[in-house]
């Protein structure tokens, strides 16, 4: 074998050596980027992930609700739950079935303890029921808060007052 012949046999894989060491290397701050980049998306859905919890327990907290579980913090009002119970309260209501009308009602009244409108749903509620010494109590209690203007809540407990006085009388 001449020189020429066994310089060739080992230039060529020396040669496609260095190929493969440059493509490796190339290749592996190309592996680098893209575990870079992947690292970084898996960190924006954690994120993401976190936000949907976190909005999911927000919506929950008002799906969830059940009655005789509304409470507010002292002086509070919790307008969701309110509103919510409120809502609850006047389906059962219309459909007649006038002690879960009142269970909503009265959650309803715990979660916002100074509104006339809850009020008024309580005392129409008992009146419902045929419960007039409590249906007058929370109509009173409507009737007789005292703010700067009147509400449309006052004003029905008024004439429901003088509705059932008058029913009373012989």
């Amino acid at each position: 074998m001449s020189a020429r012949t066994r310089a060739r046999r080992v230039l060529i894989p020396l040669a496609l050596g260095c190929i493969a060491l440059v493509a490796v290397g190339c290749g592996d701050d190309q592996e680098q980027a893209t575990q870079k980049l992947v690292q970084q998306q898996q960190d924006q859905l954690e994120r993401q992930q976190q936000e949907i919890e976190a909005i999911k327990a927000s919506q929950n907290q008002n799906q969830n609700y059940a009655p005789g579980v509304a409470m507010s913090s002292p002086g509070g009002c919790d307008k969701g739950v309110e509103s919510m119970a409120s809502q609850r309260g006047g389906q059962k209501f219309s459909a007649g079935d006038f002690n879960a009308a009142l269970g909503y009602y009265q959650d309803a009244l715990a979660s916002c303890p100074n509104d006339d409108r809850a009020e008024v749903n309580v005392a129409r509620s008992y009146e419902a029921l045929g419960n007039k010494v409590s249906a007058i109590k929370y109509y009173r209690k409507a009737a007789e808060t005292g703010g700067p203007t009147e509400t449309d809540a006052e004003d029905e407990a008024k004439a429901s007052l003088l509705r059932l006085q008058a029913d009373q009388l012989p």
